[in-house]
């Protein structure tokens, strides 16, 4: 078992709130990723559920049992660091095994359980030799095993991808979603990379200055951000914003974003006057939520009109940067061939996007309306 709890969880350095107020529960045998920016929080938060950082306030439980004034070693939980902390001069074996070592667990059963462990990570022809001799990827397989070999219910790990290069960094976090979901272990995993957190995570914690931003389900943060913050934090290109004015005149509600109005079809009028006053927001809008209009546009589907300024290209996506006489560019991500062969600098076109794409956000909070 492996739930952990973390109620009002604060941690305050003199006048600094490097954590606030942070209230969760992650599931037993998830894999949950800490996401934010740089100084958002994120380690402090893995260090108290680990017992590195004593809360100024709040409570870390673990299976309902409170921790917050056990030390590390009696939290049943172990932890890969970011510098993995190797020792060249032991064998990957006698790094595996330090922590039953030091538990005092007899020698052959060590070796058992490390053999099996080596098996599951694929590293059991390099338990004899020095981690110096092996490569990036298959050291932080080492890492892992030591952690694993204990058989925690929590493995805390604090960006361990960050030193990798591209290609392993991709190979490695499919090797560490394929390993807690072969073991169960809840993994809780702090990283600044979003793609990391998109790709592999069950839940999402966001942080921004030490603040829940959001929790839930990546899929969730991306298509129903709580806030701007979030918005423009998840996704590859971020959420186009942009200011505008949500008018009801009674009749057809409209949103003006300056250069363009979208209509606010009548399946969604009670939707948006219960939801949102008529006054100044922002709104939002996923690049790959934009597409060019069938034949100009349906009355369900709002539209407006632009012209393509520049197109990236990715090999699998195309980013349009599209003049719609707003006072940046909205970018168009898309895969599909028909638009990547067909629309290209210059031209001209009617982009629509669904009305469940459409996010409005109040301008001084930056909280989300809809």
């Amino acid at each position: 078992m492996g739930e952990i709890k973390l109620d009002n969880l604060t941690k305050e350095y003199g006048d600094l709130v490097a954590v606030n107020s942070v209230d969760i529960t992650i599931p037993d045998g998830s894999y949950t990723m800490i996401l934010g920016p740089s100084g958002c929080g994120k380690s402090t938060t893995l260090r108290m559920i680990a017992g590195l950082e004593t809360p100024t306030r709040g409570d870390v439980s673990i299976d309902d049992e409170i921790v917050t004034d056990l030390p590390p070693r009696k939290r049943d939980l172990s932890m890969v660091f970011q510098n993995l902390a190797l020792w060249d001069h032991k064998s990957v074996r006698e790094n595996m095994a330090f922590g039953l070592e030091m538990d005092g667990v007899p020698k052959n059963e060590q070796n058992e359980q490390v053999e099996r462990i080596a098996e599951i990570l694929q590293i059991e022809d390099k338990l004899d030799q020095s981690p110096a001799a092996l490569s990036g990827g298959q050291q932080q397989r080492v890492a892992l095993g030591r952690s694993l070999v204990r058989e925690p219910d929590v493995i805390l790990l604090d960006e361990p991808l960050s030193s990798l290069d591209a290609k392993l960094r991709l190979e490695m976090r499919a090797e560490l979603a394929r390993i807690q979901q072969r073991i169960g272990t809840t993994f809780v995993h702090v990283t600044h990379n979003q793609e990391d957190a998109m790709s592999i995570a069950d839940e999402i914690l966001l942080l921004n200055n030490g603040q829940i931003q959001q929790y839930g389900d990546p899929i969730d943060l991306f298509e129903d951000p709580n806030n701007e913050f979030v918005a423009n934090f998840i996704g590859t290109p971020s959420m186009n914003l942009l200011d505008a004015t949500y008018v009801d005149d009674g009749e057809q509600p409209y949103i003006d974003a300056g250069g363009f109005q979208l209509a606010i079809p009548e399946a969604y009028h009670d939707i948006y006057r219960e939801n949102i006053p008529s006054r100044d927001v922002h709104i939002g809008m996923r690049p790959n939520k934009l597409r060019p209009a069938r034949n100009g546009g349906t009355p369900d589907m709002p539209s407006f009109d632009a012209s393509v300024s520049m197109v990236e290209t990715f090999g699998d996506a195309n980013w349009y940067y599209l003049d719609a006489g707003t006072d940046e560019d909205l970018i168009m991500k898309t895969a599909d061939e028909d638009v990547i062969q067909s629309v290209s600098t210059h031209d001209d076109l009617t982009v629509s996007v669904s009305p469940d794409a459409i996010h409005v956000f109040d301008p001084e909070k930056g909280e989300a309306y809809t």
